[in-house]
């Protein structure tokens, strides 16, 4: 990171990405999560602190599971896949990309998982170009 940003414009900065995060720590405990009241995934409040393994779907676990594994031991960084979800008042289907980034400081160590999710429908219909302004 360059340049020193104040905690209140971090905080309103991960608020205001287009995209919804959870954080875990090395041990996969939840530290905590942006967009509390539109997440896609909603989780209560007393998530944080647990163990990922506690509040995670039991049928998707052994992945999550394999997934930080090979993150800790430096064979991953990333894992990326999508799922159609239905949302919003409709139920309709929408493409959800989520993927996994290992966060690690500067020597490499591992620190913990990064959990990033994002409704990707509109993305995809994106075609030809559309200039700033237009």
């Amino acid at each position: 990171m360059i340049g020193e940003i104040p905690k209140d414009m971090i905080d309103a900065v991960l608020e205001t990405i287009p995209i919804e995060f959870s954080l875990l720590d090395k041990n996969d405990n939840v530290l905590g999560w942006n967009k509390h009241e539109t997440r896609i995934f909603r989780r209560p409040k007393g998530v944080i602190g647990r163990n990922v393994r506690k509040c995670h779907p039991k049928k998707s676990l052994d992945k999550v599971e394999k997934i930080l594994s090979e993150m800790k031991e430096g064979r991953r960084d990333k894992a990326t896949f999508w799922i159609d979800l239905p949302l919003g008042e409709q139920g309709e289907k929408h493409k959800v990309l989520i993927q996994y980034f290992a966060v690690r400081n500067e020597k490499g160590e591992y620190l913990g998982c990064l959990e990033a999710s994002q409704d990707i429908t509109d993305i995809q219909k994106i075609s030809g170009e559309k200039r700033l302004l237009d």
